[in-house]
């Protein structure tokens, strides 16, 4: 596959690029992302579907920008699909034709089932989670997979987008209709649906503006979730907003302004039919899906078992020494079980204490001074995929306080709510700073820890002598009467 590889989706109301490097066998990372609201179904819907040549132009005239971007960036690969708008559009060859013959780029028309299983994959492969079902609103259709023990085991596409709703009905004034025509088609699903990932526009921008709502602690919308129920005077707001200036108030975004209020009644909609619990959110949808079904085409379309995206090209771009990172998480499993027995932690912090391990010295590779706090933002803003909010804020923590006394109360305040209580991130620091000091000398020692439970000892023996070490461990601050012996 192609080092870096540009993404294309021609939507209903948005066409939207996005760029990926890889930097190994499986892992990548963004390097851009664009956008046009270039609304190619606009009028299409009071037209028989057929797409209207002002709006075609103005896509056109996007796409020749977005594959100017491409090849500056590099790509030596584009794929490009499109949705809705022109897979309806009796007349979509015109506009196919024009821009295979002018660009010279091949537009693939993806089949509803087809969108819903790219945002599926994305989904399970990027999502922690391994039940639910993602509902992707888009311009002209609504997209649902329905993900069961990480497989999808179904898709459908209901003709229930932005556009098409605000033509049919919103521009007349027409609610019930609107309703009623949504339930029409979501009666055709018989699942139940408590979990849901909300993918798209509308979706995202409510997370958005919940997060500011409620003074979330974590400005990342990539995995962050939300009770339904807290927030249903919320939607209604929105839905009800009458002008710019209440959705401003709300803090819904300038570019959504005319499609909120009908995309929000279409996701509240679907969340009350379907007695929705939790919505978890997703900054990855089908132009994710697409690439990585590309990319994973020979591998069942799932990551390797054990495998995480966002630890790996991390590891990749910000770590030299990939064999030390490795022999650090190693060491810290460990570290880990030979203490159980005074920490008492859930064996899931096993894991929690391997990934900060690996991790921990990614921020040397901006500066050797505060390294620490480096690795700390490096990795609070870089995984990305494949992590509950609490366990990214945890790894991060527990890598920011290494070499340094014991966090404190105040240390955590910002993240309290979405951390453990302060003794288990003590314990978890204690043993990130004993593994890293325990390399102080860079020798990779292979050590053996022996827990006198009685007597409160760790007893840590190694091959040699190490001087360093020896007065590293001296100044560690421990959580607990525990004396350690090196010999």
């Amino acid at each position: 596959m192609a080092k870096v590889t540009t993404i294309i989706d021609i939507g209903s109301n948005s066409m939207r690029m996005v760029v990926f490097k890889k930097t190994s066998r499986f892992a990548f990372h963004l390097i851009n992302e664009t956008k046009s609201k270039v609304k190619i179904s606009e009028g299409c819907y009071a037209s028989n579907n057929n797409l209207q040549e002002i709006p075609m132009q103005r896509a056109f005239d996007a796409l020749k920008s977005f594959l100017k971007i491409a090849k500056n960036l590099k790509s030596r690969k584009i794929i490009c699909v499109a949705t809705s708008a022109l897979r309806d559009a009796p007349n979509r060859a015109v506009f196919i034709s024009k821009v295979s013959k002018e660009l010279k780029l091949n537009i693939k028309v993806i089949d509803g089932s087809k969108e819903a299983y790219f945002g599926g994959i994305a989904s399970l492969n990027l999502i922690d989670c391994t039940n639910f079902t993602t509902v992707d609103i888009g311009g002209g259709s609504t997209e649902f997979a329905f993900i069961e023990n990480n497989n999808i085991v179904d898709t459908i596409s209901l003709k229930i987008g932005t556009v098409r709703i605000k033509e049919l009905f919103f521009n007349n004034n027409d609610l019930d209709g609107a309703r009623k025509y949504i339930v029409s088609e979501l009666i055709t699903i018989e699942k139940k649906l408590p979990t849901i990932v909300g993918l798209g526009g509308t979706a995202r921008a409510l997370s958005r503006s919940i997060v500011k709502r409620t003074q979330y602690p974590l400005d990342i919308l990539h995995g962050f979730e939300y009770n339904v129920e807290e927030h249903k005077d919320f939607f209604e707001q929105v839905v009800n907003a009458s002008s710019y200036k209440e959705l401003k108030y709300l803090g819904i975004s300038k570019d959504r302004y005319d499609t909120m209020g009908v995309g929000t009644f279409i996701f509240k909609t679907i969340l009350e039919y379907f007695e929705v619990k939790k919505v978890i959110s997703s900054s990855a949808g089908v132009r994710e899906g697409v690439f990585i079904n590309d990319l994973l085409r020979t591998s069942n379309y799932k990551f390797p078992e054990n495998f995480n995206l966002s630890v790996r090209s991390l590891l990749d771009r910000f770590v030299d020494d990939d064999s030390m990172s490795a022999y650090l998480g190693n060491n810290s499993k460990k570290i880990f079980d030979a203490l159980a027995p005074l920490h008492n932690l859930d064996v899931k912090y096993r894991s929690i204490l391997v990934i900060a391990s690996k991790l921990q010295q990614i921020g040397i590779s901006l500066n050797f001074y505060k390294n620490a706090d480096h690795a700390f933002w490096y990795i609070l803003n870089g995984l990305n995929y494949d992590f509950n909010h609490p366990d990214k804020v945890l790894i991060a923590t527990i890598s920011k306080f290494t070499r340094r006394v014991l966090p404190q109360q105040k240390d955590i305040e910002r993240f309290k709510e979405l951390l453990p209580d302060l003794k288990t991130v003590q314990w978890l620091n204690f043993m990130m700073t004993l593994n890293i000091s325990l390399n102080s000398e860079f020798s990779k020692m292979k050590y053996t820890y022996d827990l006198d439970i009685q007597n409160n000892v760790l007893n840590i023996k190694a091959q040699d002598s190490q001087y360093i070490v020896t007065r590293a461990l001296d100044r560690i601050k421990i959580p607990t009467d525990l004396s350690m012996v090196l010999s």
